[in-house]
C-alpha cells in the first residue's frame, strides 16, 4: 500500500467517487433547506455565542440557588450541632 492511498484510506478514485457521492447529497440537503455554506458559519458563530452567554446565565443562576439553600441548609446545620453538643 502506498503513502497516497494508505493517507486516502482506499485508492484515489474509490476516494473521489465518495467524495463525489457525498457532495451531492449534502447539496441537495443545503438546497432543500436553503443553506449555504455562510449560514453555517453563521450557524456555528451563534450556537457557541448563545452557549457562552447562557453559561454565564445558568452560572449566575446556580448561584442564586446556592445562595437560597444556604440560607436554609447553614442555620439548621448549626442548630443541629448546637442541639447534638448539649447531649
Amino acid at each position: 500500500m502506498n503513502g497516497l492511498t494508505r493517507f486516502l484510506g482506499d485508492t484515489p478514485g474509490r476516494t473521489a467517487l465518495k467524495l463525489l457521492v457525498a457532495s451531492f447529497v449534502v447539496g441537495i440537503i443545503m438546497a432543500t433547506f436553503n443553506w449555504y455554506p455562510v449560514d453555517i458559519l453563521y450557524m456555528a458563530r451563534d450556537f457557541l455565542i448563545n452557549l457562552w452567554e447562557t453559561g454565564f446565565e445558568a452560572l449566575g443562576r446556580f448561584g442564586g440557588y446556592l445562595a437560597l439553600g444556604a440560607a436554609v441548609v447553614i442555620p439548621v446545620f448549626i442548630l443541629i450541632r448546637l442541639f447534638s453538643l448539649r447531649r
